[in-house]
């Protein structure tokens, strides 16, 4: 799932950036208003989670400004923790608040209770379900199946097989998976993406009879069903 966050503390965008990705997110920020309006109109994010002090244009306005055209999930950020300014968030659109200093864990909650609240004013076809054969994916719940058996993922592992279901049936490259997993550039000395694929096989592979990623030899990896 893909989220956005604008946030102008440099520091606190990166941290979480870096938090959410590690719980399995990909993050992209803005430190600005305008900046963050433009990227929250022109690309399609599970969820924005926005400060409300920024420069450029406040964070009231640019909920406003968005509310015209999208519906995407909004949790905001304050300093401020008076119950008008909270009252004035939500009343502008804001789906959730959250007043700084906050713990990192009830961002998540407060994240992952978002997405349930979204995914549940969804049809069943929309892209919260994810499924080949067997296999199957909710991304609001975070869950994974095979055959009905419940499989315990790591958040990285969770984002890689969500990757591979949303484009299923093309090959993927090293050098693509390291971008869209782990937003770093790909470097021929790390194995990083070998073993990860190693390890979900594992889970959702090899207790099956039919196997679903296939390795394909000098280009990448690829799941798909195969005679």
């Amino acid at each position: 799932m893909k989220l956005l966050v604008v946030e102008d503390e440099q520091k606190l965008a990166q941290y979480l950036q870096k938090g959410l990705g590690t719980a399995g997110f990909v993050v992209d920020l803005a430190h600005d208003g305008v900046t963050g309006l433009h990227m929250s109109l022109e690309f399609d994010y599970s969820a924005i989670i926005l400060d409300s002090m920024l420069p450029g244009m406040d964070g009231l306005a640019l909920l406003a400004a968005l509310r015209t055209q999208k519906q995407t999930p909004v949790l905001m950020l304050t300093a401020l923790g008076k119950v008008e300014d909270r009252v004035n968030g939500l009343q502008t659109g804001a789906d959730d608040y959250l007043v700084k200093p906050f713990a990192f864990s009830e961002l998540i909650a407060r994240i992952q209770g978002l997405l349930r609240r979204s995914a549940q004013h969804q049809p069943e076809s929309t892209s919260n379900r994810l499924a080949l054969h067997d296999l199957e994916m909710d991304l609001a719940r975070r869950k994974v199946s095979r055959n009905g058996q419940r499989i315990d993922l790591s958040a990285k592992e969770f984002l890689l097989l969500s990757l591979f279901l949303r484009k299923q049936g093309e090959v993927l490259s090293r050098t693509e998976i390291a971008e869209q997993v782990w937003d770093m550039n790909f470097d021929s000395n790390t194995n990083v993406v070998e073993v990860s694929i190693k390890r979900l096989r594992a889970k959702m592979d090899t207790p099956f009879e039919l196997q679903l990623l296939h390795t394909v030899r000098g280009m990448g990896y690829v799941l798909e069903m195969r005679e």
